[in-house]
């Protein structure tokens, strides 16, 4: 697939796909003869990665130290998996985080849509006072 088609694909621009090839947050794509970015099932692998790791909110730097690290094979396969465990811990932190957030504004909702509902029962009741 060319840069266009990954682009539309995955949903990211041509400029965000050259991006993180340019910081090493995906490998180097390989290139047809003329030159242009040609992907390959394992370059898709890493653009569906790093858009996913991204989109959860992990930090380029992690993702890029990540890369970099799986460039260098086995020897760094410890490593590469403490460094995903270190990251999961984080985003379930945020996920218990942003459960309670909800909850609050669940709650907060809730409130609200009472307050609305008593506020429409005055109304009709006053409504139906003043027909009498």
């Amino acid at each position: 697939m060319n840069i266009t088609e990954v682009a539309k694909e995955y949903e990211l621009t041509p400029d965000t796909l050259r991006y993180y090839e340019r910081i090493g947050l995906i490998p180097p794509v390989n290139r047809a003869a003329s030159g242009n970015r040609d992907y390959t099932e394992e370059d898709l692998k890493w653009v569906f990665f790093a858009k996913c790791m991204r989109g959860a909110g992990l930090p380029v730097e992690m993702l890029i130290e990540y890369v970099h690290l799986f460039q260098q094979g086995d020897a760094t396969l410890e490593e590469r998996r403490e460094l995903l465990k270190e990251q999961r811990d984080k985003l379930r932190e945020r996920l218990n985080e942003m459960q309670a957030t909800l909850e609050k504004l669940e709650g907060k909702i809730d409130n609200y849509d009472q307050r609305l509902l008593n506020r429409e029962r005055e109304l009709y009741n006053e409504q139906t006072a003043s027909t009498k």
